[in-house]
């Protein structure tokens, strides 16, 4: 298979993959080194397609037309009854991040886009791997979530605020909110 077939076939892969395909699984697929996957990802994205590099693999950024920070607050045991309403209401978590006030702001892509995602997150988590950002700012933290259009956008916010999730924005948090609403 030529590179430029092969490139194709890589987006092809990523588009019908229900979650992020980790960098090993395409090289076996498509019989080459990991390495020749890396330099694949390079020049993909330097043509301008926009492909994430997550902790679980790699994600094609979906066409998703509204966006939204949300600043949330809630327990560690509360975080998988968090994701799940994202995903269930459709969003897609894109991130997590914190501003921690010597630190400044740390963001962390997720690529979050259904309960399977929820789960091994949950699970990736669970094993010691590492902890939660939220932990460094007192459970608050910050999602932006992608979704079709800003009616799910408004869901989502109105049953953050039902189960209590939902937090004030402050005035001087130096966040770059672009162009989301801001949380009430």
């Amino acid at each position: 298979m030529r590179g430029q077939e092969r490139r194709e076939e890589i987006l092809k892969i990523l588009r019908d993959s229900e979650g992020p395909v980790p960098g090993m699984e395409l090289a076996e697929r498509l019989g080459v080194s990991r390495q020749v996957i890396v330099q694949d990802m390079a020049l993909l994205r330097s043509s301008g397609i926009q492909i994430l590099s997550t902790h679980r693999g790699y994600v094609l950024h979906g066409e998703r037309h509204a966006s939204r920070v949300f600043k949330v607050i809630h327990t560690s045991e509360q975080v998988e009854e968090e994701l799940n309403l994202y995903v269930d209401l459709g969003g897609q978590v894109e991130d997590v991040f914190v501003y921690h006030k010597v630190h400044g702001v740390i963001r962390v892509p997720l690529q979050i886009r259904s309960r399977w995602d929820v789960q091994k997150y949950m699970e990736d988590i669970s094993s010691g791997k590492s902890t939660q950002l939220m932990i460094l700012t007192s459970n608050y933290h910050y999602h932006t979530v992608t979704a079709e259009c800003e009616e799910i956008l408004d869901r989502i916010q109105a049953e953050l605020k039902v189960r209590g999730f939902l937090a004030k924005l402050q005035d001087w948090e130096p966040v770059d909110f672009r162009k989301e609403r801001r949380s009430k």
